[in-house]
């Protein structure tokens, strides 16, 4: 038989519920309001304290009403922040698995979708999912199965609040760890995000994949196109985030796909080239617009991530050389049309020839010994200093220390760029000496 004391709890815990029942929007939302002031932070036992042992009887209507009324409620963001002081209170798988079992996940994820919801509720909706994902493994796959990863990266692209995305990230970031079942679901999923046109979602997915690409261990083939493509970007915060990642990249198995096409990204396509000049013949004013061409944009970035990786690993600066990155730098220092092209070519070249004496000599030669000395004196501010006609000598240049090189071959090689031998420094060259003849570059 109940105490008086206990009765007079139902009491007060069925009249609550009824309010609940027979309320409007405006009444929900007062309620929702003094139910979030005065239960944030309680522990499971606390809100089953507070609710006379019935607080599911509470978070069931909560569901009833998300699953009902999300589409149109304008209590939606309070709604979610409830469900979310049940969800994340201590000791609260119980009503994690009440929340599940009626939907929740679908509905969290369907409510990042839909556009007429407010960004604040669909950041509500991202921190619950947090916290599922956060409940265990069991819990992300759930989230995975139910088509999350898609559901969550479109709302990343699409999000036009930092710190929603920045939510999304951390979420994301969530359901790579310890999920060994989805975790490459993930992955390909970031990879899908690198070319969509928030520079933020671009941000946050390339940091990452840094982290999901050293859980997995092994590269997605179109990374590395995916990856060279957003080195295109205007906005250097993602730039950096690119080059990082490429920084991990090369110790995998694209490496080779990868300082390719760095390389090859030094001097653009006559394709695109000639679009270009199409484009300035019909419009003057494009030329204006040249600078923030991708392809220039690309161009400059992969000058400056090649001369990162070269001053970070001697091996990687002996494998560029093999792939004409010379004679790469040289063409984009006679880009009249992007200065910083220019500027960072310049630089990563003189970083060339201070590593090995054979390209400083080929330089002088593609150079000739005025312009050369001009380069000595200052890398970093020659493009100032260049005329057309000394651009042109850049942008035309035959340099080719590949072929110097192989026709000494490797022994040789190794003599006139250290001056003493390295077995196997001697045998990492030999392999792209093999590897270029083969390919007849």
């Amino acid at each position: 038989m109940t105490s008086i004391k206990e009765q007079a709890a139902i009491s007060r815990l069925l009249s609550f519920l009824q309010e609940w029942d027979n309320a409007g929007k405006v009444a929900r939302s007062h309620i929702l309001d003094k139910f979030i002031e005065t239960n944030r932070g309680k522990t499971a036992p606390e809100l089953e304290q507070e609710f006379s042992q019935g607080a599911s009887l509470f978070l069931v209507r909560l569901t009833t009403s998300l699953r009902i009324t999300y589409v149109t409620d304008s209590c939606l963001e309070k709604l979610l922040r409830s469900i979310g002081i049940f969800l994340s209170a201590v000791s609260s798988n119980r009503y994690l698995i009440e929340f599940l079992e009626v939907g929740g996940v679908l509905t969290l994820l369907e409510i990042l979708g839909l556009e007429k919801i407010k960004e604040e509720a669909k950041k509500e909706s991202v921190k619950l999912l947090q916290v599922i994902a956060n409940s265990g493994r069991t819990y992300k796959e759930l989230i995975c199965e139910s088509y999350g990863v898609r559901s969550i990266a479109e709302f990343l692209a699409k999000s036009k609040s930092e710190e929603t995305q920045e939510e999304v990230q951390v979420l994301l970031d969530s359901l790579v760890h310890g999920n060994p079942k989805y975790q490459n679901q993930v992955y390909k999923g970031l990879i899908a995000l690198l070319p969509c046109e928030s520079p933020k979602a671009q941000q946050l997915s390339l940091q990452t994949l840094r982290t999901a690409q050293s859980i997995i261990g092994t590269t997605h083939p179109s990374i590395v196109d995916c990856v060279l493509k957003v080195l295109g970007t205007m906005h250097l915060e993602v730039q950096y985030e690119a080059i990082e990642l490429i920084k991990d990249l090369v110790g995998y198995d694209v490496r080779q796909a990868l300082l390719k096409g760095l390389v090859a990204l030094l001097i653009p396509s006559v394709k695109e080239t000639s679009k270009l000049q199409a484009k300035i013949l019909s419009d003057p004013s494009v030329l204006q617009l040249t600078p923030s061409l991708p392809m220039f944009l690309q161009q400059a970035a992969a000058a400056k991530a090649i001369g990162v990786l070269a001053r970070n690993d001697m091996s990687i600066a002996e494998e560029l050389l093999y792939l004409h990155v010379v004679h790469g730098l040289m063409a984009a220092m006679g880009n009249m049309d992007h200065s910083n092209s220019q500027r960072l070519a310049s630089l990563t070249l003189e970083c060339f020839v201070q590593m090995f004496p054979l390209v400083a000599e080929h330089v002088r030669k593609g150079m000739g010994e005025e312009l050369y000395q001009l380069f000595l004196s200052n890398a970093e501010d020659l493009y100032m200093k260049l005329d057309s006609i000394q651009a042109d000598i850049l942008a035309a240049n035959k340099v080719n220390v590949t072929k110097a090189l192989r026709l000494h071959g490797s022994s040789y090689s190794m003599n006139i760029l250290y001056g003493s031998h390295d077995s196997a420094q001697m045998a990492y060259l030999t392999h792209f000496e093999k590897e270029d003849v083969e390919s007849k570059e």
